[in-house]
C-alpha cells in the first residue's frame, strides 16, 4: 500500500552495508516513503536532528558508534520509532528493553521490513 504524497513519511535507514541501504531505499521509495540513509551511528544522530524522520531502521554492528549506543542516546530525548535490524539475534531482547519498537533479524525481506514500518507508523 503506497503512502499518499500528502502524508509522505520519512524513514532513516542506517546500515554500513551499501546493499542493504540500496534495497531498503528502493523498496521504501517504491512504496511512497521519503528515504534518507546513513552509514554510521554518528551520521544517524545528525540526520535525525537535521531531517526529522518519522521512523528509523537501525543496524547494530557498525564501525565506530554502533546501534545500541545510537539507541541509548536517542532515547534520552526522543520517542522516534526504531526498528533494529541485525544478525545478532541474541541482542533482540536487550534492544527492545532499551526502547526499540521492533527487532528484525538479518537477513530479512524488503516486504517484511515494509510491513513492520507500516504497522508501527499506523500506531
Amino acid at each position: 500500500m503506497a503512502v499518499s504524497t500528502k502524508t509522505k513519511r520519512r524513514v532513516l535507514v542506517v546500515d554500513d552495508d551499501q546493499r542493504i541501504l540500496r534495497f531498503a531505499r528502493l523498496k521504501l521509495l517504491a512504496s511512497g516513503y521519503d528515504v534518507i540513509t546513513a552509514m554510521t551511528g554518528q551520521a544517524a544522530l545528525t540526520m535525525i536532528e537535521s531531517h526529522e524522520p518519522d521512523m528509523m531502521v537501525l543496524d547494530l554492528k557498525m564501525p565506530g558508534m554502533g546501534g545500541i549506543d545510537v539507541l541509548k542516546i536517542l532515547r534520552t530525548s526522543s520517542a522516534l520509532p526504531v526498528i533494529v535490524v541485525s544478525a545478532a539475534t541474541d541482542l533482540a531482547e536487550e534492544v527492545v528493553r532499551l526502547g526499540a519498537n521492533a527487532f528484525l533479524p538479518k537477513p530479512f525481506s524488503p516486504d517484511e521490513l515494509l510491513r513492520r514500518i507500516e504497522s508501527i507508523l499506523a500506531g
